[in-house]
Protein backbone atom coordinates (compact mmCIF):
# COMPACT_ATOMS: atom_id res chain seq x y z
CA UNK A 1 0.00 0.00 0.00
CA UNK A 2 1.25 3.50 -1.10
CA UNK A 3 1.74 6.38 1.58
CA UNK A 4 -1.03 7.92 -0.26
CA UNK A 5 -3.27 4.96 -0.03
CA UNK A 6 -3.22 4.70 3.47
CA UNK A 7 -3.36 7.93 4.03
CA UNK A 8 -6.67 7.49 2.31
CA UNK A 9 -7.63 4.72 3.89
CA UNK A 10 -7.51 6.21 7.49
CA UNK A 11 -9.02 9.62 6.05
CA UNK A 12 -12.07 7.25 4.43
CA UNK A 13 -12.25 5.31 8.54
CA UNK A 14 -12.65 8.68 10.38
CA UNK A 15 -15.03 9.81 7.55
CA UNK A 16 -17.31 6.48 7.83
CA UNK A 17 -17.16 7.19 11.65
CA UNK A 18 -18.87 10.62 11.55
CA UNK A 19 -21.18 10.11 8.47
CA UNK A 20 -22.90 6.91 11.07
CA UNK A 21 -23.11 9.72 13.88
CA UNK A 22 -24.29 11.89 11.15
CA UNK A 23 -26.96 9.18 10.08
CA UNK A 24 -28.16 7.94 13.67
CA UNK A 25 -28.37 11.69 14.75
CA UNK A 26 -30.65 12.88 11.58
CA UNK A 27 -34.04 11.21 12.18
CA UNK A 28 -35.75 12.62 9.24
CA UNK A 29 -32.79 14.08 7.40
CA UNK A 30 -34.21 16.46 4.30
CA UNK A 31 -33.28 16.24 0.80
CA UNK A 32 -35.50 19.34 0.28
CA UNK A 33 -32.17 21.66 -0.36
CA UNK A 34 -31.47 19.19 -2.86
CA UNK A 35 -34.56 19.27 -4.31
CA UNK A 36 -34.82 23.35 -4.48
CA UNK A 37 -31.41 22.96 -6.20
CA UNK A 38 -32.49 20.33 -8.76
CA UNK A 39 -35.74 22.50 -9.59
CA UNK A 40 -33.70 24.74 -11.47
CA UNK A 41 -33.02 21.98 -13.86
CA UNK A 42 -35.99 20.45 -14.34
CA UNK A 43 -36.19 17.58 -17.61
CA UNK A 44 -32.07 17.56 -17.79
CA UNK A 45 -31.46 13.93 -17.90
CA UNK A 46 -30.35 13.35 -14.21
CA UNK A 47 -28.75 10.08 -11.98
CA UNK A 48 -29.08 9.63 -8.53
CA UNK A 49 -27.96 6.75 -6.48
CA UNK A 50 -29.94 4.01 -4.03
CA UNK A 51 -28.49 4.97 -0.65
CA UNK A 52 -26.82 1.73 1.21
CA UNK A 53 -25.57 1.91 4.56
CA UNK A 54 -25.36 5.01 6.12
CA UNK A 55 -25.27 7.12 3.26
CA UNK A 56 -28.09 10.02 2.92
CA UNK A 57 -31.21 9.80 1.21
CA UNK A 58 -31.96 11.45 -2.38
CA UNK A 59 -34.72 9.41 -2.81
CA UNK A 60 -37.49 11.83 -2.41
CA UNK A 61 -35.33 14.70 -4.01
CA UNK A 62 -35.16 11.73 -7.37
CA UNK A 63 -38.81 11.61 -7.35
CA UNK A 64 -39.46 14.71 -7.80
CA UNK A 65 -37.42 15.17 -10.27
CA UNK A 66 -38.69 12.02 -12.15
CA UNK A 67 -41.72 13.83 -12.56
CA UNK A 68 -40.16 16.37 -15.24
CA UNK A 69 -37.74 14.53 -16.49
CA UNK A 70 -35.50 11.18 -16.69
CA UNK A 71 -33.71 9.94 -13.71
CA UNK A 72 -31.16 7.25 -13.57
CA UNK A 73 -29.44 5.10 -10.77
CA UNK A 74 -25.85 4.01 -11.48
CA UNK A 75 -24.91 0.34 -12.61
CA UNK A 76 -21.59 -0.82 -11.90
CA UNK A 77 -20.03 -2.93 -15.09
CA UNK A 78 -16.82 -3.82 -13.71
CA UNK A 79 -13.83 -3.34 -11.41
CA UNK A 80 -12.24 -0.57 -13.25
CA UNK A 81 -14.74 0.99 -15.25
CA UNK A 82 -17.13 3.69 -15.65
CA UNK A 83 -20.69 3.35 -14.19
CA UNK A 84 -23.84 3.47 -16.81
CA UNK A 85 -26.90 4.45 -15.44
CA UNK A 86 -30.31 2.53 -16.24
CA UNK A 87 -33.87 5.04 -15.91
CA UNK A 88 -35.33 4.13 -12.60
CA UNK A 89 -38.73 5.82 -11.21
CA UNK A 90 -40.80 5.77 -8.23
CA UNK A 91 -42.16 2.15 -8.30
CA UNK A 92 -40.38 0.66 -10.66
CA UNK A 93 -39.10 -3.30 -10.02
CA UNK A 94 -35.61 -3.37 -8.36
CA UNK A 95 -32.77 -6.13 -8.09
CA UNK A 96 -29.60 -6.32 -6.14
CA UNK A 97 -26.62 -4.63 -7.74
CA UNK A 98 -23.15 -4.53 -6.55
CA UNK A 99 -22.37 -3.41 -3.10
CA UNK A 100 -25.71 -3.47 -1.78
CA UNK A 101 -27.47 -0.77 -4.43
CA UNK A 102 -30.81 -1.32 -5.69
CA UNK A 103 -31.00 -1.34 -9.41
CA UNK A 104 -33.24 -1.66 -11.86
CA UNK A 105 -34.56 -4.89 -12.88
CA UNK A 106 -34.52 -4.15 -16.68
CA UNK A 107 -31.72 -1.86 -18.57
CA UNK A 108 -32.62 1.10 -19.81
CA UNK A 109 -29.17 3.16 -20.05
CA UNK A 110 -28.77 6.53 -20.77
CA UNK A 111 -26.48 9.22 -20.23
CA UNK A 112 -26.86 12.17 -17.58
CA UNK A 113 -26.14 15.40 -17.42
CA UNK A 114 -26.35 15.89 -13.81
CA UNK A 115 -25.49 13.34 -11.34
CA UNK A 116 -25.88 13.16 -7.37
CA UNK A 117 -23.12 12.03 -6.15
CA UNK A 118 -22.62 9.81 -2.67
CA UNK A 119 -19.57 10.13 -0.69
CA UNK A 120 -17.31 9.53 2.25
CA UNK A 121 -16.19 12.46 3.04
CA UNK A 122 -16.06 16.75 1.42
CA UNK A 123 -13.87 19.57 1.54
CA UNK A 124 -14.67 23.05 0.91
CA UNK A 125 -12.96 23.42 -2.41
CA UNK A 126 -15.02 20.69 -4.06
CA UNK A 127 -13.04 17.97 -3.36
CA UNK A 128 -14.88 14.60 -2.58
CA UNK A 129 -13.50 11.08 -0.75
CA UNK A 130 -15.42 8.43 -2.28
CA UNK A 131 -15.10 4.58 -1.36
CA UNK A 132 -11.89 3.95 -3.22
CA UNK A 133 -13.47 2.16 -6.19
CA UNK A 134 -12.44 4.99 -8.53
CA UNK A 135 -16.19 4.42 -10.26
CA UNK A 136 -17.52 8.00 -10.00
CA UNK A 137 -14.09 9.49 -11.27
CA UNK A 138 -13.52 7.80 -14.65
CA UNK A 139 -17.86 8.29 -15.31
CA UNK A 140 -17.32 12.34 -14.21
CA UNK A 141 -13.79 12.27 -16.55
CA UNK A 142 -15.79 10.18 -19.71
CA UNK A 143 -19.29 12.58 -19.28
CA UNK A 144 -17.00 15.95 -18.83
CA UNK A 145 -14.97 15.00 -22.18
CA UNK A 146 -18.24 14.77 -24.38
CA UNK A 147 -20.29 17.31 -22.62
CA UNK A 148 -20.87 20.18 -19.52
CA UNK A 149 -21.54 17.53 -16.50
CA UNK A 150 -22.93 18.87 -13.45
CA UNK A 151 -21.95 16.97 -10.01
CA UNK A 152 -23.67 17.84 -7.12
CA UNK A 153 -22.45 16.01 -3.69
CA UNK A 154 -24.80 15.43 -0.99
CA UNK A 155 -23.88 14.65 1.99
CA UNK A 156 -24.21 14.98 5.93
CA UNK A 157 -22.63 18.32 7.10
CA UNK A 158 -20.75 16.08 9.35
CA UNK A 159 -19.00 14.67 7.06
CA UNK A 160 -16.74 17.62 5.94
CA UNK A 161 -13.20 17.22 6.50
CA UNK A 162 -10.02 19.41 6.06
CA UNK A 163 -6.95 18.62 3.68
CA UNK A 164 -8.59 15.69 1.89
CA UNK A 165 -6.02 13.11 0.49
CA UNK A 166 -6.89 13.92 -3.15
CA UNK A 167 -5.29 12.63 -6.58
CA UNK A 168 -4.74 14.10 -9.83
CA UNK A 169 -7.60 11.91 -10.86
CA UNK A 170 -9.94 12.87 -8.62
CA UNK A 171 -13.13 14.66 -9.90
CA UNK A 172 -14.24 18.13 -8.54
CA UNK A 173 -17.67 18.31 -7.09
CA UNK A 174 -19.37 20.93 -8.95
CA UNK A 175 -21.82 21.62 -5.88
CA UNK A 176 -22.45 20.07 -2.67
CA UNK A 177 -25.71 20.36 -0.72
CA UNK A 178 -26.33 19.17 3.35
CA UNK A 179 -29.00 18.57 4.84
CA UNK A 180 -28.28 22.42 6.32
CA UNK A 181 -26.98 24.56 3.40
CA UNK A 182 -25.76 24.59 -0.58
CA UNK A 183 -22.14 24.83 -1.43
CA UNK A 184 -20.80 26.45 -4.78
CA UNK A 185 -17.78 25.88 -6.03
Amino acid sequence: MTDLAAVKAEARKAAFARRKLAHEAAIGASSSLLSECLAGYRGVPLAGYMPIRTEIDPLPAMEEAAAHGPVGVPVIQAAGQPLKFSRWEPGIALKDGPFGAQIPAVDDYFEPEILIVPLVAFDRKGGRLGYGGGFYDRTLERLRAKRATLAIGFAYSAQEAENLPLEPTDQPLDLLVTEAEVISF
